[in-house]
């Protein structure tokens, strides 16, 4: 039997792109948006729900005259679930394009008809000559059954990202010392990653795999919780230790250091326990759409 292969053109792909770009540069999404609000109704100190409330306000702004949530505009990270069915046709002259050369285009597109800051480097040590383009973006690229494709974005800020950290654990090493460990990782972040936080911390796989976790964790609905009950406690347990610190809404002193703290976990070496930890900003933007 003849397998049909759905063909999605090269044009509606960068185009989808383009628009998740500009509009998570423009929206925090509506679990954030919530999120802050209930923040700011907990909050105890004054001065922190002042900054909350400012946070939201922002926010409204920046959706009402589409304009940057913030200067820092981001690394496009991009996760894309392509079905297995699923083929990219490409423009009539350029037969070798592929769907990564269709995000980058998408990328490319936003950061310069949105006026959007360009933030990538092409030599990472040497010359740091910028790119110009904001591209290449960080594809992370899964095949899936089906007919679809599935693209998310992530415009990650730098200063929060320059915040997140990995560690290998002893396969021995006890839950209350890896929380220990998360609770310091984000009290070294402080003011610096602007908080309120999301953290997203990455358990199992290898060295790679939990940061990939970690970062993937982040794409997930603040309000959600893991599947399995042991870490979907270590969550909350995380959480209400992270704000604990006192670190509070910029850094200034409150109860909320973090909006959420997402786990995804995956297997791992007998003598290994790897643990990653990113640090999101509270201009947590990130959108999704399915072709």
């Amino acid at each position: 039997m003849t397998r049909i292969v759905r063909y999605i053109k090269f044009e509606t792909i960068s185009d989808t792109i383009e628009s998740l770009c500009t509009a998570a540069s423009h929206e925090l999404p509506d679990d954030v948006l919530a999120a802050l609000r209930d923040a700011a109704q907990k909050e105890t100190k004054a001065a922190a729900a002042n900054i909350l409330n400012q946070l939201i306000e922002n926010a409204r702004i920046a959706k009402a005259e589409s304009i940057p949530l913030c200067q820092d505009t981001g690394l496009a990270v991009v996760f894309v679930e392509q079905g297995s069915d699923v083929a990219v046709k490409p423009p009539p002259a350029q037969t070798e394009a592929t769907l990564l050369d269709a995000i980058n285009a998408g990328v490319a597109a936003s950061y310069e008809k949105g006026y959007l800051r360009k933030s990538v480097v092409a030599d990472p040590l040497n010359t740091r000559k910028n790119t110009r383009s904001n591209t290449p973006a960080i594809i992370h690229h899964t095949i899936v059954p089906g007919e679809k494709l599935k693209l998310t974005v992530m415009t990650k800020g730098g200063g929060c990202e320059n915040k997140s950290q990995f560690k290998m654990f002893k396969p021995t090493a006890e839950r209350e010392l890896i929380i220990e460990w998360i609770v310091d990782v984000v009290r070294q972040a402080g003011a610096d990653a602007c908080p309120p936080f999301v953290v997203g911390v990455g358990i199992g796989g290898n060295f790679e795999i939990s940061c990939l976790l970690s970062k993937k964790a982040l794409c997930r609905n603040l309000t959600s919780k893991n599947s399995d009950d042991f870490y979907a406690k270590l969550e909350t347990d995380l959480l209400s230790a992270i704000n604990s610190l006192g670190i509070g809404p910029q850094g200034l002193g409150g109860d909320t250091t973090a909006l959420a703290c997402l786990i995804e976990t995956a297997p791992c070496h007998i003598a290994s326990l790897p643990v990653a930890v990113n640090i999101e900003c509270h201009s947590h933007r990130h959108k999704s759409a399915v072709i």
